[in-house]
Parts: C-alpha cells; sequence; structure tokens
C-alpha cells in the first residue's frame, strides 16, 4: 500500500468506493463469494483486492473480475469458436477475411481488402458482442439499411462491400461474450457491481441492462483537485525524452514509486524506456510494442525475404549472419566473394555455387541455395508454416526463438507449433494454396497486429500505461510527454471507414463521445499528486508544433508558468582532438600503383591507413548505377572493340557502329547491368558512340596511329619497390613512338586542367614511367556525348621523370620514419574511407 499511502485523494477514492460496495452487499442481503465486482481493466483487480483487504480484514471477499477473466472462468473446452467465426487472431482472422470476400465474389480484390476488412469487423465485434446472440439477427437488420445509405456512391462500391460484409461477419459470428449473456448465466450471482470506466463497455452495459434487479453501475471517475503540475517545453523530440526521463528519476529518487508513465507518443515512450533502463530503472510496460518490433520477429521476416526467388544478396547475407549454424568467418568470406562480383544486387546472380569448389565458402553457398530452394513454390498455409519451421530448424534459428519470450510469442502469432498447425489445417480458409510471396504478406501482417509485452524480474519503479488507465490506480507521480496539439487531441477523429449516422446506429463511439472521454482522462490524471506535462516546439524534420487545446487551456485556467529543467548540468572537460600523424616505418612499401600514389599526394595519413594498414571500404552490393558505373562500362566496351577491330582488320566505315554497338552490348550482358537503371547512359550511347568513331578516323588519319593494346598490366622494378598499373590504351605511332591513352568521362575542361601542370598531372606520368621507352606520348581521350577530344601532356617525359626521382624520395622519407599528417583539405575528403579513422569532424 505504498503508493496509497502518497495518494491521498486515490485512497480516499477507494475506501469510499469500497464502503459503498459493503453498503449495497447489505442492503441487498447478497452474500461476499456470490458477488461480482466488474473492473474495466485487469490491472485494476490488485488494487481492489488490495483496497478490500484494508476495509475488511477478514471474511468472504467480492470476486472482482474483469470480463475477460470471468468469461475464462465460465467457459468449457468445448466453447471454441466456428471456423468463420471472428477470433481476434489477425493470422486466422485474414484467412477467413479472404474466404468471406470470396463469398461475395471479390476474389479479384482479397488481397487488397482483407486487411480493411479485418479491421472493420475488428471494430464491430466488440459491439456485437453485447447483443445476446438471439438478437444479433434484429440487430444487423436494422444496421443494414444504414450501411446502404452510407456507401451509396459509385466510387465507393469497395468501401460499401466491405462495410456490409464485416456486418454480417460480426453478426453471424459467436463470442465468448455469450455466456456472459445466457439467461443462466447471472443465476448464482446474488449482486453484480459494474465499475465504469473512461471508455464506454458495451459488454457492461448490456449486463446491467440484462439483470436490473441485482446489477449496479458505480462510475470509478471522482471529482477532486488537480496536484502539483510543472510544464515543460522541450525543443525536438530527442529533448522532450531526455526532459521526461529526468522527470521520473526525480520522483524515483524522492521515493514517488511507482511512476506512471503515460503513452500519449509511442515513439517518445520507447525512447524514455531505454534511457531509463541505462539507468537501472524497473520499467513495466503495459502497452506493450508490436511484436514485428522485436528481434526475434525481425530475424523470421529476414529468414523469409532472403528466399524470395528475387532476393537482394544484401538480405542473403544479412540473413546469414544471423544464422546459429553458420560459421561467422565462413559467412564474412561469402560476403567478400559476392562484393567482389560486379552488380550482383540479386543473389540469383551469384555464380560460386554452381562451381565444384569444397571450399567452406562454396558449401555454405551451396545450403544457402538448399535453403532458399525449400521455400519455393506453391502450397496450403499449414504447408508454408511447416517449410518455415523445418528450414529455422536447419538454420538454428528455431532455438533461438524458443529459447526467447518474444521467440515464443512469434510462434504462437504464426502458429508455428505443430499442434496448432493442425488446428489451422481444420480451417477450410486455410487450404488456399499461396506462393511465397502471398505468405511472407500474411506472416507479416500477423506480426505487425500482435503485441508484445517483455515481463519484469523486480518490484517495478515505473509503470507505462495508457491515460484512461491511470483512472482508480493511485499513483503519486504521473509523467506524461507527447502533449503537443497533434497527439494530445481533445477531440480525436474516430478510426474506421464509419459516417457519424452509421456509428449511431451501430453502437460505435461517436467524435463527441470520445471528447468526453479524453477530457475525462485529462481531469483525472491531472488529480495524481505529482503530475509533470511535456511537449516539444518542433519535430524531427523541423515542423513547428504548439502545446495541445487542453495544455493550452490548463494554462490559462490557472496561470502555470514553465518548470525547470530537470536535468542535471554536468561539467565536462574539453578533450580537443588534434590532426593524427601516422609513422610507417615498419610497413615497407613494395608495390605502389597510380591510385595508392595518388593517395600519398592527396593525404599522407589517408595513404598509411589505406595503402600501409590495408584498410578498405567494403563495397556495397546494392548500389545505382552512377556515372562511375557509366565509367567502367566505357572501358571495357572499347577495349573490346578495339581488341575485336585489331582481330578482324577492319578499316573506317559503317561497319565499324555495328561493331562498337556489338561489343556495348556484350559488355552490357556480362556486368549483369539492368536495363531500367542503365537507361539514361544508354540513351546518350548512340551520340557518344558516334563522337567517339568520328575522332577515332580523324586520330588515324591526322596521327596515322594503329592502336596495339587495351587494358594491360604493365611494371616497373626500381630496386625494392615496384610500380604497377593497367593502361586503358596504347597506340604506336608511324615513328614507333608510342602513345598513352588514360579515357576520361569527366567534363572536357576538367581533362585540360589536369595537364596544365606537368609537375601535378601524375597519372599520366606515371603510366609513362611504366614503359622503357625513351621517347614517347601520352594523352586523355576525352569521351563525351557531344565530341570526343584528345587532351596531350606535351611535356611526358620531364614530367615522368621527375615523378620517379619524387616517388623514390618520399618512399625514402617514408622508411626512414617521416611523419603521415592527415591534411583535411580538399575534395578528397568528402569521399575518403579512412576519415572516420582520422576523425576529421572532430578536430579541434
Amino acid at each position: 500500500m505504498d503508493a496509497i499511502a502518497q495518494n491521498h485523494h486515490a485512497t480516499s477514492a477507494m475506501h469510499a468506493l469500497m464502503k459503498r460496495i459493503r453498503e449495497l452487499m447489505h442492503a441487498r442481503d447478497a452474500h461476499a463469494a456470490r458477488t461480482v465486482v466488474l473492473a474495466p481493466y485487469v490491472q485494476l483487480l490488485a488494487f481492489l483486492r488490495e483496497a478490500w483487504a484494508v476495509q475488511a480484514a477478514s471474511g468472504f471477499a467480492p470476486r472482482f473480475e474483469t470480463t475477460t477473466t470471468w468469461i475464462k472462468s465460465l467457459a468449457s473446452e468445448s466453447d471454441d469458436a466456428a471456423s468463420m467465426d471472428i477470433s481476434m487472431d489477425m493470422g486466422r482472422d485474414l484467412l477467413t477475411a479472404r474466404a468471406w470476400l470470396e463469398r461475395a465474389g471479390l476474389q479479384a480484390q482479397a488481397d487488397l481488402l482483407s486487411g480493411r476488412l479485418v479491421e472493420a469487423a475488428w471494430q464491430l465485434a466488440p459491439v456485437a458482442a453485447a447483443v445476446p446472440r438471439s438478437a444479433r439477427a434484429e440487430w444487423a437488420a436494422k444496421a443494414r439499411a444504414s450501411i446502404a445509405t452510407g456507401f451509396d456512391a459509385p466510387q465507393l462500391a469497395l468501401e460499401s462491400a466491405v462495410a456490409r460484409i464485416a456486418l454480417e461477419w460480426a453478426a453471424a459470428s459467436s463470442r465468448p461474450t455469450d455466456v456472459l449473456l445466457e439467461d443462466d448465466a447471472l443465476a448464482d450471482v446474488e449482486l453484480l457491481v459494474v465499475l465504469e470506466g473512461l471508455q464506454s463497455d458495451p459488454l457492461a452495459h448490456a449486463l446491467l441492462t440484462l439483470a436490473p434487479a441485482k446489477s449496479v453501475g458505480l462510475p470509478l471517475a471522482a471529482q477532486g483537485t488537480p496536484g502539483s503540475i510543472r510544464l515543460h517545453e522541450a525543443g525536438d523530440p530527442s529533448e522532450e525524452a531526455a526532459r521526461a526521463a529526468a522527470c521520473v528519476i526525480d520522483h524515483v529518487n524522492a521515493g514517488r514509486v511507482p511512476v506512471a508513465l503515460a503513452a500519449v507518443d509511442r515513439e517518445v515512450t520507447r525512447r524514455i524506456h531505454a534511457m531509463l533502463a541505462a539507468h537501472g530503472v524497473a520499467v513495466r510496460d503495459e502497452t506493450g510494442w508490436k511484436l514485428s518490433t522485436t528481434r526475434r520477429a525481425a530475424d523470421v521476416m529476414l529468414a523469409l525475404r532472403a528466399c524470395a526467388w528475387n532476393a537482394a544478396s544484401d538480405e542473403v547475407i544479412d540473413w546469414l549472419k544471423n544464422c546459429p549454424q553458420v560459421n561467422a568467418f565462413t559467412a564474412l568470406a561469402l560476403e567478400r566473394q559476392v562484393r567482389r562480383e560486379d552488380f550482383v544486387r540479386e543473389w540469383r546472380s551469384f555464380r560460386l555455387a554452381e562451381a565444384q569448389d569444397e571450399s567452406a565458402v562454396a558449401d555454405l553457398a551451396r545450403r544457402t541455395n538448399e535453403w532458399r530452394e525449400s521455400m519455393q513454390g506453391v502450397r496450403s498455409l499449414p504447408q508454408w508454416l511447416a517449410s518455415l519451421r523445418a528450414m529455422l530448424q536447419s538454420t538454428g534459428q528455431w532455438a533461438v526463438l524458443v529459447g526467447d519470450k518474444a521467440g515464443t510469442a512469434v510462434i504462437a502469432a504464426l502458429s508455428l507449433d505443430e499442434g496448432m498447425q493442425q488446428d489451422l489445417a481444420q480451417l477450410p480458409q486455410a487450404q488456399r494454396r499461396w506462393s511465397l510471396a502471398d505468405f511472407t504478406t500474411w506472416v507479416n501482417e500477423s506480426l505487425e497486429a500482435a503485441n508484445f509485452k517483455p515481463d519484469v524480474d523486480v518490484q517495478e519503479q515505473v509503470v507505462i500505461l495508457p491515460v484512461s488507465q491511470v483512472l482508480g490506480r493511485p499513483f503519486p507521480a504521473l509523467v506524461m510527454p507527447g502533449c503537443d496539439e497533434m497527439r494530445l487531441v481533445a477531440s480525436p477523429e474516430p478510426s474506421g471507414m464509419w459516417t457519424p449516422a452509421q456509428r449511431e446506429v451501430l453502437g460505435l463511439p461517436s467524435r463527441e463521445l470520445l471528447e468526453a472521454q479524453t477530457r475525462a482522462a485529462w481531469q483525472q490524471a491531472l488529480q495524481t499528486p505529482h503530475c509533470d506535462l511535456l511537449w516539444r516546439r518542433s519535430d524531427e524534420s523541423g515542423e513547428p508544433l504548439l502545446p495541445g487545446t487542453l495544455v493550452q487551456q490548463l494554462r490559462l485556467e490557472h496561470g502555470l508558468d514553465l518548470a525547470a529543467d530537470p536535468r542535471t548540468v554536468r561539467s565536462l572537460e574539453t578533450n580537443p582532438i588534434p590532426r593524427p600523424t601516422a609513422s610507417g616505418e615498419r610497413l615497407h612499401i613494395t608495390k605502389l600503383s597510380p591510385t595508392a600514389y595518388a593517395d600519398l599526394r592527396a593525404c599522407p595519413y589517408r595513404f598509411f591507413a589505406m595503402r600501409q594498414m590495408g584498410l578498405q571500404e567494403a563495397d556495397e552490393i546494392d548500389t545505382d548505377v552512377d556515372k562511375r558505373h557509366f565509367g567502367n562500362w566505357l572501358h571495357k566496351v572499347l577495349s573490346t572493340f578495339h581488341e575485336n577491330l585489331h582481330a578482324q582488320a577492319q578499316p573506317p566505315g559503317p561497319l565499324r557502329t555495328q561493331m562498337l554497338e556489338d561489343a556495348a552490348q556484350q559488355v552490357t550482358r556480362a556486368m549483369r547491368l539492368d536495363d531500367g537503371e542503365f537507361l539514361p547512359f544508354a540513351a546518350a550511347w548512340p551520340r557518344t558512340r558516334d563522337a567517339y568513331l568520328e575522332w577515332l578516323a580523324k586520330h588515324e588519319a591526322d596521327e596515322r596511329a594503329t592502336w596495339l593494346e587495351s587494358e594491360q598490366e604493365h611494371s616497373l622494378d626500381l630496386g625494392k619497390l615496384k610500380l604497377s598499373g593497367r593502361i586503358d590504351r596504347i597506340d604506336k605511332l608511324p615513328d614507333g613512338t608510342k602513345l598513352v591513352i588514360d579515357y576520361k568521362t569527366e567534363a572536357l575542361n576538367t581533362s585540360r586542367e589536369r595537364v596544365k601542370d606537368p609537375a601535378e598531372d601524375t597519372q599520366l606520368a606515371f603510366y609513362a614511367a611504366l614503359l622503357s621507352d625513351d621517347t614517347l606520348r601520352a594523352a586523355y581521350v576525352n569521351v563525351g556525348e557531344r565530341e570526343t577530344k584528345l587532351v596531350e601532356q606535351e611535356a611526358i617525359v620531364g614530367a615522368r621523370d621527375l615523378l620517379v626521382h619524387g616517388i623514390l624520395d618520399e618512399v625514402a622519407r617514408i622508411e626512414a620514419g617521416a611523419k603521415l599528417p592527415a591534411h583535411g583539405e580538399g575534395k578528397v575528403c568528402d569521399f575518403c574511407g579512412a576519415r572516420g579513422l582520422c576523425r576529421k569532424d572532430f578536430w579541434s
């Protein structure tokens, strides 16, 4: 009774309620054992029993029940729902909804309408459950006319069909609550006390009507004065969560436990929960969260998506990394193999599993394909569930599910247990044959609809609950984040597709009733002895927000000012991060490529990290085709074209156009480029192709140059150091001089800027150094959509000699212990893979 002792208003209200119940029992001469007190929600039962024990320390106590607990005590094992009844289980009801739609001739729209039909039927189910089974046909008949007039426009034909089917489904379904509405259900009850909560309960009102002589309704809500209220305005959701967590911790430290944390904004509440857990605060979440957001549900969905015929390689590899039966190092090796391939975005494009390779990587790839193959085809739902369970067992994921509470909830929600599958197999609607995509959709919707509430091993210090369930519970403190105009709405919009007139006929709560309930819950929350209300000035997107209407009204009525920030201010000593430097003398440089030397020139620290240390970014598998891919494609196309041209000795003419086009198609297929993604580049290719052939003919005529080779590796030994690189193309001139060519798809001015300073143009000079010729020429061939131009480096021989001397000097300095600092300048930092290592964003 610690909480009750700290909430005097709740204590008085609870004592008065128990006193009133005792008076009713005495006036009606009702024995306590035959008196039922019906609470609006199950969490209230413990407080009611405890309050009664204070009033009557000895003797019999009334039966404190909710409709759910009462039904469980009365129901027998034979009270199973019929196959076509509403079960309030999303997985089963989706099947039944499809069957109802097919009966109505809407088989073609069943995929679209099944979820909406379940939603509409679930809204009608509590209302239908409050109508005795014998009177439901009459209730449905009165409602049919209202539905017909509400959706009479031709554009609302599907909405009309869903509404009509939902009504018939709700009217035809037997409900567990039927046992309470039978004639002899209340025969052994001498007094029924219905405690009325803030939300309308059709079944409770039906019970009062069924036995008016021995039934009494008592309101739980009690009028009282507001407690100590503090208002907090935060800048954004992150600050709002931090302030709310600080408020909760203040109450816990002051001994005001358990603290009620109102779940107005679920996202912010989850943040607060995480912050409190980090501080060791015990939290019990009575609202729970979607089962689909748990790790175990994500594992199942990841496995299903990885088994799709067009599954992305990233999805399959992610799945393998989470399979207990898969060796982690083998999975990483397989990932590296896939990333080395070009455009293996879909797993089916990966060919390693077809090779006769006995390595662990190849074995894993083959096993992966076997697992995926076991989930292909068309099957009934029970067969799919059996296949999914067998695959999860093979991968080791089943044992993880069984050993985790969220995992057991996933098994129950999907009926993955063999016994559950046998029950499901009895349903006629479960025999429809599905594809894997259909089955995956069903699993996803079932997990989305299920709720998960984790256990708390110790006595809770904080309880997360809806605002309406603060009623009747003696919390000493309440923290309510999310009190802005978007989340704390005084007049909420009723959910569902029903019009106001239909809601009245069907017995669904109107907007006016929802507003009255919201305001009543607000008033009860404010009566908590200590209450913190929080809102934000803007969302994460920057959208400005105002306090909710109820908050603004509260401030006007009571003249409340904003409270001080409850967070504790901490003084931290500054610890600036200097620019890093490294020494690479122990990592001997034995090989240097053009790109490696470019890294050394751009940033010595980048060279140390990515070349000497060998740290490389993992290439993305699922990438969009961009200009870099077009450049690689173009290099391969021109190389293939010139090799074919040389082999056939074709002179300039129309045949060259076809040969270049054939080379383009060949390379496109080899690189597995998607037609849709490559379309922007393919559309520009004909003009690029013609411009290149025009330049090639002029180049051969003016320079009398002949193609010598393309895409060949060359190297040069400089003592212990070896320079190596792949040259795009080498032409031979009439006097025997070689012309080194490097293709560029950049802007023409960029290529011209490269050759202005021979000392800075390291790429052509590096390629020239790989050749032993005393005299040679070098140039960039800028391949563009409008024209192709040759941009020559006139001073290539001098630049080559200068480059070689510079390389030898730089390598000698590094091996002598020269520092390799991070420059942190230029465009190279924008895309540098070592940026996280040098910590450029945190430099002083």
